[in-house]
């Protein structure tokens, strides 16, 4: 069986096409579910309505899920819910000092 510890080290190969981050440490992952039966849903936040990256996100976000053994289907859910900075991790904070964002 697929775990979300699985499902999430997929996701953080999966980068914000204008930033070198996963989009796991910029924060848009808002819940993972995974079932026995190897359904794995994700619901993503995106950092703005307008995001121009949005298909592509959401197309590389499943290409990682299905190539994990175990996993039999794929659902991805634009979530609505606010972002904001407090929900980058540490190391996606680190990475964006050094990329001079601040």
């Amino acid at each position: 069986m697929i775990t979300e510890s699985e499902v999430l080290s997929a996701l953080r190969k999966v980068q914000d096409p204008e930033f070198p981050i996963s989009v796991v440490d910029l924060g848009l992952i808002q819940e993972v579910e995974v079932s026995e039966e190897g359904a794995v849903s994700v619901t993503v936040c995106f950092t703005s309505l307008g995001c121009p990256c949005t298909d592509l996100i959401m197309e590389d976000i499943e290409a990682r899920l299905r190539a994990l053994d175990g996993v039999r289907q794929v659902t991805i859910e634009e979530g609505f819910g606010r972002w904001s900075r407090e929900r980058i991790s540490r190391e996606g904070l680190r990475t964006l000092r050094v990329l001079g964002v601040q």
